[in-house]
């Protein structure tokens, strides 16, 4: 049993996978702040609310929190947005590198032929 424990764990890469994962925990950490701290106030203020969370209204006994929904969808949308700046960026210096890694061997190899058809 101990050596398919080994087995599970070596399969794939799965520090790789670890580091990913603390990253976009922490990186999550980033975007509560900005949101709680910078853009949940602005909007609370532009409402005329005290606080994001009490953007909302009373049916009877209970209330309603649109705040909340809010929130969430701001959450998503700038998460969204910066892993959508994150991957440009990847692809962008990846292209480069793919570039500047020069022919690949099937166009060396066409130019080889075609170099000896010239002759």
């Amino acid at each position: 049993m101990l050596k398919e424990f080994k087995d599970f764990i070596n399969k794939g890469d799965i520090v790789t996978i670890a580091v990913g994962l603390i990253m976009a925990l922490t990186f999550k950490a980033i975007i509560d702040a900005l949101v709680t701290g910078v853009i949940e106030p602005i909007i609370a203020a532009i409402v005329g609310k005290d606080s994001f969370s009490t953007i909302g209204f009373e049916i009877g006994d209970a209330f309603l929190s649109i705040g909340l929904v809010i929130q969430a969808v701001v959450n998503f949308v700038i998460v969204a947005w910066i892993l959508f700046l994150i991957v440009k960026a990847y692809n962008k210096v990846k292209a480069k590198d793919d570039a500047a890694a020069g022919p690949t061997e099937v166009e060396l190899l066409t130019e080889i032929r075609d170099a000896l058809k010239a002759r």
